[in-house]
């Protein structure tokens, strides 16, 4: 079983990343890119940056039409147990998103923080960032600012009225040093761990090589998806309904007890 070595969690605890020494093996990567093409093939009208819940099989109510395989990445044992190492023995799936960047005109991810976005209170996660192909500066992969996230406070976000960004929010000018910025690049099957309070993003993919990675998003039980609360409502470029939005406790027990494993859940 993959764990977190003690230094890699200290790295995540100090520096808000990490990329751990697990990684996929590679004819599951191979299958997750059967996956990811069907996914895409799925949803002709979608952008491949905005697969929002691809996890959620069928119509998932958020635009998309979903895959299984993409839930049992989510919730693959060793991913989950990396995921312990940095936010306890509770752990909650609540998201998954698809970024798939086309070549020459894949789109930017403006800098951001995650915590902006998400009606979890109190604010704590880990995204996990699989990458299924190469992720590099060249083709536009995970940029972050280290550190960021010790503050644990949310900065500014201005909203942009654009079409050709994942995201249409963008951390305002002059709130942090772009310079200090590291590159998280990576190969098919290698991942990356953020927390919710890392200033990140991603420029945009200009190069001939397609970029995908799949962000899996976990929630300790201590905390409770607001279902009630709708940040940066309609202001995203996401069509995300977080009422609906199911949850699997994937590890230990919900300690809050208020959170709701039924809704979203489809009666088989």
């Amino acid at each position: 079983m993959a764990r977190m070595s003690t230094q890699e969690v200290e790295h995540y605890q100090s520096e808000g990343w990490v990329i751990p020494q697990f990684r996929l093996p590679p004819p599951r990567v191979a299958a997750m890119r059967e996956a990811l093409d069907a996914l895409i093939r799925d949803n002709p009208g979608v952008r491949p940056e905005k697969l929002v819940s691809a996890h959620i099989e069928g119509e998932n109510g958020e635009g998309v039409r979903g895959s299984r395989q993409f839930l049992e990445l989510a919730m693959d044992p060793e991913i989950v147990e990396l995921v312990s190492g940095v936010i306890g023995d509770d752990v909650i799936l609540w998201g998954c998103h698809v970024f798939c960047k086309p070549p020459a005109e894949g789109y930017e991810t403006p800098w951001h923080q995650d915590g902006h976005y998400w009606p979890i209170r109190p604010l704590a996660n880990c995204t996990v960032w699989v990458a299924l192909e190469e992720s590099t500066a060249e083709n536009g992969c995970l940029r972050v600012i280290p550190r960021s996230h010790r503050a644990q406070v949310l900065r500014e976000h201005l909203h942009e009225d654009r079409t050709d960004l994942t995201l249409n929010q963008r951390m305002a000018a002059g709130s942090f040093d772009e310079a200090a910025a590291v590159e998280l690049e990576l190969q098919p099957g290698q991942m990356s761990l953020h927390d919710v309070y890392m200033i990140h993003g991603a420029q945009a993919n200009t190069s001939a090589k397609r970029r995908t990675g799949v962000a899996l998003r976990y929630m300790p039980s201590t905390s409770v998806f607001e279902r009630d609360l709708r940040p940066a409502d309609g202001k995203t470029g996401l069509a995300v309904n977080f009422a609906q939005r199911p949850l699997w406790l994937l590890k230990g027990v919900d300690r809050s007890g208020r959170n709701d494993f039924e809704v979203g859940h489809r009666k088989r």
